[in-house]
């Protein structure tokens, strides 16, 4: 199914945009007064001891919550309750947050001092992605023809945020439940356009660049191809595999990647994007099945940077919750925070196997 898109401004100056099928809503009420917009420059600080960068953004303390007192705001508006989308109903909405950990233009890589401590300010852009105007909705219950627009949305802002100066990675997530840390319960995602590849992703890179330098080909299509041939596989369909990963971390984690080498979902064809919306909701309902109702959760987009090394990445989704299928929860200890090493209590092969099980 093809998705369209109009595009507009909210009053404060932010862009909106509605995606779905024509016609699309029109913006005929009025959006939440919350004045003038004059978002706060974060800073990126550079840790000499890890060699990455941290975003510091105190003013984000200041956003919502939760649903709270004065509505959520990703519902639609009415006469008498303007939100965020001045719209009467909508299938997907994108806008701009208003408490932006990223934002403004690119100004330049910043002169190198004698300091190891150093500041420059952040440029960047973030997203909110709205999955739906019913707010008591969840992703896992929402049909695939809606989460095949969500996946086109996310696609069409992968390009288009990537063809911002300065921006280096764009990254598409969804925290799930107050539990795992989202703030608001209507059915939702982010999407960042950062000035740097953050570091996790950045580690990929360079595994797979040792790959290539091996003359092993690419180090995604390894995993994908030993993965799809072994015992954790939960779902296999003619485009895309997914699997518990052979070195799990949390106690359900499954991983979903494409059969054919794309460096990241706005290369995906119709058939891949149509199947992917089916296997995306399979995973999720096999998770919401474990305990009888929705788990929290958080979904990665692993895609490819923006300009470097695009041949060696391959697109693929992350998903996992930090819920045992008991009720009790893993919480990190220092080992795992402090160290960064892992210590997993989860057996791959059986978790696979519970999954596997659950009726989507």
């Amino acid at each position: 199914m093809t998705a369209v898109r109009r595009s507009g401004r909210l009053p404060d100056g932010r862009e909106i945009h509605y995606y779905g099928r024509d016609p699309l809503p029109s913006a005929g009420l009025p959006a939440a007064d919350v004045g003038p917009w004059n978002p706060h420059r974060s800073e990126l600080r550079w840790d000499p001891l890890a060699e990455e960068w941290v975003i510091t953004a105190p003013h984000r303390r200041r956003r919502v919550a939760a649903d709270g007192d004065a509505g959520c705001p990703l519902c639609p508006s009415r006469e008498n309750a303007a939100t965020e989308i001045p719209a009467a109903w909508y299938e997907v909405a994108v806008f701009e947050n208003r408490f932006p950990a990223l934002y403004g233009a690119w100004r330049g890589s910043p002169a190198r001092s004698g300091s190891v401590l150093r500041t420059v300010e952040a440029s960047g852009r973030c997203e909110v992605i709205s999955y739906s105007s019913d707010h008591d909705t969840t992703p896992a219950q929402l049909p695939t023809d809606r989460l095949a627009i969500v996946i086109g949305a996310l696609a069409d802002r992968t390009t288009e945020l990537g063809s911002l100066d300065g921006v280096r990675y764009v990254f598409c997530f969804e925290n799930h439940g107050a539990e795992i840390g989202a703030t608001l319960s209507h059915p939702h995602g982010q999407i960042y356009a950062y000035p740097f590849v953050p570091p996790r992703v950045a580690r990929m890179q360079a595994a797979a660049r040792r790959a290539s330098a091996r003359g092993t080909g690419c180090l995604f299509c390894g995993v994908h191809r030993e993965e799809a041939a072994g015992p954790r596989v939960v779902e296999r369909g003619a485009h895309w595999t997914a699997f518990v990963p052979h070195a799990a971390r949390w106690p359900y984690e499954v991983h979903v990647y494409p059969k054919r080498h794309v460096p990241d979902l706005a290369a995906l064809d119709p058939a891949e994007r149509e199947e992917l919306a089916h296997v995306y909701s399979s995973v999720l309902r096999r998770l919401a099945g474990l305990e009888g109702g929705p788990l929290p959760y958080m979904a990665l987009w692993i895609q490819a940077p923006v300009a470097e090394d695009r041949e060696l990445f391959h697109l693929h989704l992350q998903v996992f919750t930090d819920r045992t299928g008991t009720g009790a929860t893993k919480r990190l200890a220092a080992g795992e925070l402090g160290a960064g090493a892992f210590v997993s209590e989860a057996d791959p092969e059986r978790v696979a196997a519970e999954l596997r099980a659950v009726r989507p």
